[in-house]
């Protein structure tokens, strides 16, 4: 990965996403906290992931919106905007106001999409195509690698001074996020006006990523996987609760222990990657899921950090193999629509997992909901393994619409001043 580290431009991405990343780490789970110590209710606590889930379902639009603009000024943008939207937080005092974490996690959402789809186009834009894999996989290892320190630190923050403290975090690293990528400095063409009607460039993405036969099993597959995997967002308060007899707080501790599974899974997936090719990265990350979720099935704190670390394994690789598929094989024109579709077909069936989970665990025994997910997560893994050779190591994209091939906008070296001194 010190290849792509020596790159200035990638650098200046890296220390904005570092701020905006923690912030996640230290929020996201806290809130889901939050709503479960002032309700008392695994089912409400996982809705709260749930609520940030559900908007992505506009993904499409979103993606459509992100394809207008030229990728810097969207993501800065688009970081300033997610700042504004976690202020309401800071009116949340009892049970009465659990509406507004529901509110803003949607809200939160939906820039989630489109800072993800804006990311993919400003990391094809400044890396090298050969060098896609390690981008991510630096990105992926420290975003788990954050899961060691994040969830405790906001479980503290939240334990010690209260709800406010967690969008009083959020706010400062998006801000600081939007500053640090504001001295980002890369060439970029603006987008060439619409040329067909609303609805099929909305569907440009969809369209190419159907049509794309690596792209197409990779997005089938991962859906598949996370039609269960959401379970685990409601599952897991139940788990420690119910099994372990812990308060819910100690959900951070487990996603701590995540973290270093994530770390490892992190540093390792541009190797898979670049041995194996992006499906089959992402077949081994959801295969590694299945034997974690099952042995969640008997509640024991050992087996618990075992399972945990299985689980952040898995994730990055699953991650970096996804996200480097789309990025080399999308032209930069329509990125941000694939990107953004994929988001949808995946956190499409993830929504529906997280909200039957949260439903489920009600009714059924965690455990035998547990042994599910293996089950599913393992024929995933295998549908995906087969299509392997879609991806096969050192094959490149597919041709740009005008016949050249698809890849990073030639490279533009200006000098290394701040953006004030640069016309």
């Amino acid at each position: 990965m010190r290849a792509i580290l020596r790159r200035p431009d990638f650098r200046r991405l890296f220390a904005g996403l570092v701020f905006s990343m923690t912030a996640e780490s230290i929020m996201l789970l806290a809130l889901a906290v939050w709503v479960k110590d002032l309700t008392d209710s695994d089912a409400m606590a996982g809705a709260t992931i749930f609520a940030m889930v559900a908007p992505m379902a506009l993904a499409p639009i979103v993606g459509w919106l992100v394809d207008r603009f030229r990728r810097r000024p969207f993501f800065i943008v688009a970081n300033l905007a997610t700042a504004v939207v976690l202020t309401p937080l800071f009116l949340v005092r009892d049970r009465t106001d659990v509406w507004i974490i529901y509110v803003v996690g949607g809200l939160y959402g939906l820039s989630y999409v489109a800072l993800g789809a804006a990311l993919g186009g400003l990391i094809k834009e400044i890396v090298p195509e050969d060098l896609m894999a390690q981008a991510n996989g630096v990105l992926q290892t420290v975003k788990q690698g954050l899961r060691l320190v994040g969830p405790l630190a906001g479980a503290a923050l939240y334990t010690g001074a209260g709800g406010w403290t967690l969008p009083t975090v959020g706010v400062f690293g998006f801000v600081a996020a939007a500053y640090a990528v504001s001295l980002l400095r890369i060439a970029e063409r603006s987008p060439e006006p619409a040329h067909l009607r609303w609805v099929t460039e909305v569907g440009a993405g969809l369209r190419h990523m159907t049509g794309e036969p690596a792209l197409r099993r990779a997005v089938l597959g991962s859906a598949l996987a996370v039609l269960v995997m959401g379970f685990s967002e409601s599952l897991i308060f139940a788990y420690v609760d119910q099994g372990l007899g812990r308060e819910p707080g100690f959900v951070g501790v487990l996603v701590t222990v995540q973290g270093i599974g994530g770390l490892l899974g992190g540093l390792l997936s541009p190797a898979v990657v670049r041995r194996y090719g992006e499906v089959a990265a992402l077949a081994v990350g959801v295969a590694v899921f299945a034997p974690g979720a099952l042995l969640l099935a008997y509640p024991t704190i050992w087996l618990a950090f075992v399972a945990l670390v299985l689980l952040g394994f898995g994730l990055p690789i699953a991650f970096v193999g996804l996200n480097t598929l789309i990025q080399r094989r999308t032209p930069a024109p329509v990125l941000g629509r694939v990107a953004a579709a994929s988001e949808a077909l995946i956190s499409g069936p993830q929504a529906i997992s997280i909200g039957t989970g949260a439903l489920l665990v009600g009714v059924l025994d965690y455990r035998l909901l547990f042994v599910v997910i293996a089950v599913v997560m393992t024929m995933a893994a295998g549908y995906l393994w087969a299509g392997r050779g879609l991806s096969a190591p050192g094959r490149v994209g597919p041709a740009d619409p005008d016949g050249t091939p698809s890849g990073p906008a030639p490279e533009v070296i200006l000098p290394d001043v701040l953006p004030s001194a640069v016309n």
